[in-house]
């Protein structure tokens, strides 16, 4: 799928395909007009090209069916160009020739040249050094790559932790050792880096090893912050970060009373999970609504018992905003309630904390990589760092979106670290192709998707297409009258065109919002 394919809607809504003409494209029939009920979905096969075919108010669109990840647009591309029409109660998929037969999921992978002296060592075992370490042997970079995590596990999918707390360990690996061994990718695993020596090009590990390299991709991403209160140090105060607390969560609020601190994405995904879990359900939020410095106060009204049709409140949750913790009182060292700067105190046998991250970036003090006054590392549009040789990706970033002219961000998505990490490889083989990737994420709240994708920092206005109380709709987030951003709920493929459109570079005023 590549990134300038162009994907209009025609006033029927009906997706055609900017530019192409049909020698360039070919025709398959994929289903019967009654195979698809309005708002379903279903995987249909355009020739060897799998895709994702989506009705929505009768009208079909057909997207890529090529991201891992719940829907969430490929770093290089949002829409595939397909154009979709029904005819005589058959639908039928076209799909431009250069794309199809194009392989689905893993491309060509070289192995290790042994008369190759040169190493690249990548710090983190998550999504950003993955990415990294498959360009590279997709490039056939044939030097030595070493993947240092101080995780247990090989590198797994952090996005489903929220989602099915319960899951093994196992079924979370997005790949398993047998690959890592197949394209000679060496993996350390509970292994930690204490300090990195830039002139000697060396990183010394909490295990005493120095380890040269030639160039090193710093991607250790960030931990979740702790609570500064006291009582802070008790028992039954849990975080999410790995599979394992992920389900001390799960079997710890079973029949418990639970408190949640942090109303944006984790702690509400934690919530919404555990709802019919636990014997009661408290959130304490910072801000006016939940979800409010992402996706804005009007959209998190709906989670909040503003309209008929609400999702928590009609549940049993009960939500403490404004608020903040301000003592944790514990009996035999476990939490035993949680007193709030309003005067609050409520009674808890168990308190997870979602209340936001710290760089991992402490073992960098005192080299000469830069970072901001947040202890993120600082990196140009190629993943470089300050000093040669030296690149960064991920969460641990401070990185210029281009879709907001450039200006520095750090922004947590799993979908930007692997961009970030096909970036940084890419450059690493001066092969430089510039960072040009749209965020895009998305969050489950009682089997509701939320999609999201854009900046929409510092927006100024807000046009609501459809209504909250539907429970349908699209939020488009206005900066110096033109969209920087969109949300949307049961409106597929809405915020995907819109995504398209920004990564295109193309503008979209207040006058098309509205």
């Amino acid at each position: 799928m590549s990134a300038n394919q162009s994907v209009e809607f025609n006033g029927a809504g009906s997706g055609s395909v900017a530019g192409s003409s049909p020698e360039e494209e070919e025709t398959y029939a994929v289903c019967d007009e009654s195979d698809l009920k309005d708002g379903e979905m279903k995987e249909v096969n355009v020739g060897k090209h799998n895709v994702l075919l989506v009705r929505c108010d009768g009208v079909y669109s057909a997207i890529s069916n090529q991201c891992t990840h719940y829907g969430a647009p490929l770093s290089e591309g949002v829409l595939s160009g397909h154009r979709v029409n029904v005819e005589n109660n058959k639908v039928y998929v076209s799909v431009k020739k250069k794309i199809q037969g194009q392989p689905k999921r893993i491309r060509w992978m070289g192995v290790r040249d042994q008369s190759v002296f040169h190493t690249v060592i990548l710090l983190g075992g998550g999504a950003a050094s993955l990415m990294c370490a498959e360009t590279l042997r997709q490039e056939n970079y044939g030097g030595r790559i070493i993947m240092v995590s101080r995780d247990e596990l090989l590198p797994y999918d952090k996005t489903r932790l929220s989602k099915v707390m319960n899951a093994e360990s196992e079924s979370l690996l997005m790949r398993r050792m047998e690959f890592f061994h197949k394209h000679d990718i060496e993996v350390w695993l509970k292994k930690e880096a204490l300090s990195i020596d830039t002139m000697k090009k060396t990183v010394t590990f909490d295990d005493g090893l120095i380890q040269c390299y030639d160039q090193i991709l710093i991607a250790t991403g960030c931990r979740a912050k702790c609570l500064d209160c006291p009582g802070a140090d008790l028992e039954n105060i849990l975080m999410l970060e790995t599979p394992e607390d992920a389900r001390s969560i799960h079997y710890s609020c079973t029949g418990s009373r639970t408190v949640v601190v942090g109303t944006s994405f984790a702690g509400m995904e934690v919530a919404g999970y555990l709802i019919d879990m636990a014997s009661s359900l408290t959130i304490i939020g910072s801000s006016e609504m939940p979800y409010q410095k992402t996706l804005g106060p009007e959209i998190g009204k709906v989670t909040m018992m503003v309209c008929d049709n609400n999702m928590l409140e009609e549940r049993g949750v009960t939500f403490y905003m404004n608020d903040a913790v301000t003592e944790i009182q514990g009996q035999n060292k476990r939490v035993k309630a949680v007193k709030l700067k309003s005067g609050v105190t409520i009674a808890a046998d168990v308190l997870i904390v979602g209340i936001g991250v710290n760089p991992n970036s402490e073992f960098l003090k005192g080299s000469r990589v830069k970072m901001d006054s947040k202890n993120y590392v600082i990196v140009d549009e190629y993943m470089r760092t300050n000093i040669a040789d030296v690149f960064c990706a991920g969460d641990l970033t401070s990185f210029p979106l281009k879709m907001a002219k450039g200006q520095k961000v750090n922004i947590g998505h799993w979908q930007i670290a692997q961009a970030h990490g096909r970036i940084a490889a890419l450059s690493m083989l001066h092969k430089e192709v510039e960072l040009n990737t749209v965020p895009f994420y998305w969050t489950v709240l009682l089997g509701r998707t939320i999609r999201y994708a854009g900046y929409g920092e510092g927006y100024t206005e807000f046009v609501l297409k459809g209504k909250f109380e539907n429970m349908k709709f699209l939020a488009l987030y206005l900066k110096n009258a033109e969209v920087v951003a969109v949300a949307g709920l049961n409106v597929e493929p809405a915020v995907s065109v819109v995504a398209e459109r920004f990564a295109e570079g193309r503008v979209i005023t207040k006058a098309e919002a509205e």
